[in-house]
């Protein structure tokens, strides 16, 4: 906490993230109730900026928030599915499986492809004409409390440290933003959230948390392999039957196609690499003949909550709520999340309106944590709770069969004979000794279809002053040493999908795998793009990621 006196501003309602959920909470808000004041802290250096998903949305929130938003002109829901695909790859082949044996809900039809980070700055735009004050370049830091522990607002982080903690020439004081309920809608493992989880208790009795790592691409196409609307999911090659994971491939409008790849976090293996499993991917003959002769564009990497229905933490605590990601609302087999986080942000302004009218300020929203399950949030939750355990238990085969009979039986008579199960380790615990491993040889990326870590961190406009404090902060820098590197073999430089993490010797050269030899862990912060993997996956939870200066990191423009 800082020393200075700090500039304070009072609102209704602070939301902390500009993302679906927190714009649609914010839009909601004033739509019932244009007199509330209402501010989001955005910690991308504008709206949109640290957004990253696949995505293939399913409209049904933005039809509830915003009704009209067809006959908008400047909408940026363009491209509808038109063809749904679905992959089982091997290593050289591949079979599509028929659409009749998918359940009805993986199906797309009626969804649009776009880029969310530009749903998002239309949400924007909805909620400035409205009332709503947005702050880009601002990360929330901190969360304030009043004497009787409920949270009152949250602060913004210092601007102007030095590397050294020390105050530098440019020192600007972070501001406090108070409100009588402040919602957290930071995305996956936020910051204030993680610290509101462990405060107020509120995964007890809940499932752990589950997780994955979504790397994703831009490229531009050639005409004749573009086909717009075109949806394509694949899973199996390259990961081997024990690993979960699989892919996205979206053709959008003007000859671009997102391609993504998605690494399931409980894996064993600390050798893996899911950056260049997914480079890997892209060569698989079904895959490699839509980018011949394209262009790579943009690239970008984010954590993925897998947990879903059983691992949803209780939303609310004294003085606001978690909605959206950092709620952990994502339909895991459906590969989609903001449908929910915009269903979950009007749910929590909801409860939060009337609480304001009925003169209340700084207790708990309880309605929004007792409707939830109830609600279509739930109810599309529930339906797929066993997809995820089941393929961890039982493997690729057998596991994806189960998962597709049990919502089956969930969509056709509500019930499924496995009834709830549970994910037991975290992803953390999952990693095993790398003793009980092979080492995996990667190919030398080829430049034209498969590209190394930091020539994909160019891509994603990523931007830190170095003169900070590291904002990945290791807690025992020794603990880090013998057991991450001596006994895992130092996974966080394969795990990290940026190049943040490397292990030297004294002579500079990797030595993540080299035991025996005196060697330093080294941290390139500049180049993180803030995907929070590290957070999730070291082994012994030594690594605590917090918001560096407001307005840095990644700049995604349409991803």
């Amino acid at each position: 906490m800082s020393d200075t006196e700090r500039e304070s501003m009072e609102f209704d309602v602070v939301i902390v993230g500009a993302g679906p959920a927190g714009l649609a909470a914010a839009i909601r808000l004033k739509q019932l109730n244009p007199e509330l004041s209402v501010v989001v802290l955005e910690k991308g250096a504008e709206v949109g900026a640290h957004i990253l998903s696949g995505a293939v949305v399913d409209p049904v929130g933005v039809d509830r928030l915003l009704p009209g938003w067809r006959e908008e002109a400047d909408h940026p829901f363009r491209i509808p599915v038109e063809a749904d695909h679905f992959l089982l790859l091997g290593p050289a082949g591949s079979i599509r499986l028929p659409n009749f044996l998918m359940p009805p809900l993986m199906g797309n039809h009626g969804n649009y492809i776009v880029s969310l980070g530009n749903v998002c700055r239309w949400l924007a735009g909805h909620a400035e004409a409205l009332g709503v004050e947005i702050y880009p370049g601002f990360a929330a830091a901190e969360v304030l409390y009043n004497d009787e522990g409920a949270v009152i607002g949250v602060a913004t982080g210092d601007m102007g440290i030095e590397r050294d903690g020390t105050r530098g020439p440019n020192y600007a004081p972070g501001m406090e933003l108070l409100g009588k309920y402040v919602l957290i809608g930071e995305g996956v493992r936020g910051s204030l959230a993680k610290q509101l989880i462990a405060k107020f208790g509120l995964s007890d009795g809940r499932e752990p948390q589950k997780f994955g790592i979504g790397l994703k691409e831009l490229w531009q196409v050639r005409p004749e392999n573009h086909k717009p609307g075109l949806v394509q999911h694949s899973f199996g090659w390259p990961l081997d039957s024990s690993t979960g994971g699989g892919s996205f491939l979206y053709h959008l409008e003007d000859n671009l196609v997102a391609v993504g790849f998605v690494v399931h976090l409980n894996y064993k293996n600390p050798y893996l690499s899911p950056f260049e499993e997914f480079q890997r991917f892209k060569t698989h003959p079904a895959i490699a003949g839509t980018f011949d002769g394209a262009k790579r564009i943009s690239y970008g990497a984010r954590a993925i909550t897998e947990g879903g229905y059983q691992s949803v933490p209780k939303l609310t605590f004294p003085g606001g709520a978690l909605i959206g990601c950092s709620a952990g609302l994502v339909n895991v087999p459906r590969i989609k999340g903001s449908h929910n986080a915009v269903l979950s942000g009007m749910m929590a302004a909801e409860h939060v309106a009337e609480a304001v009218a009925a003169g209340r300020a700084h207790d708990e929203i309880a309605g929004y944590e007792a409707a939830w399950r109830d609600s279509d949030i739930g109810k599309d939750l529930k339906k797929v709770r066993n997809v995820k355990p089941l393929w961890t238990k039982f493997g690729l085969w057998l596991g994806v069969a189960l998962g597709g009979l049990d919502m089956w039986l969930n969509t056709l008579f509500g019930s499924s004979p496995f009834g709830t199960m549970k994910h037991g380790k975290t992803d953390a615990q999952s990693l095993e000794p790398a003793a009980k491993h092979r080492k995996i040889a990667y190919p030398k990326p080829d430049g034209v279809l498969t590209f190394d870590r930091l020539s994909s961190v160019f891509l994603s406009n990523t931007n830190h002053e170095e003169d900070q404090p590291i904002h990945l902060q290791v807690k025992d820098m020794e603990l880090q040493k013998r057991s991450e590197h001596d006994v895992y073999a130092g996974p966080s430089s394969r795990y990290c999908p940026a190049g943040v993490y490397e292990w030297v010797d004294a002579d500079g050269n990797a030595a993540a795998d080299r035991m025996g030899i005196d060697v330093r862990f080294v941290i390139n912060a500049q180049n993180c793009v803030h995907c929070k993997t590290c957070d999730i996956k070291d082994p012994n939870q030594n690594i605590n990621w917090v918001p560096p200066q407001g307005g840095e990191g990644p700049v995604y423009p349409n991803m």
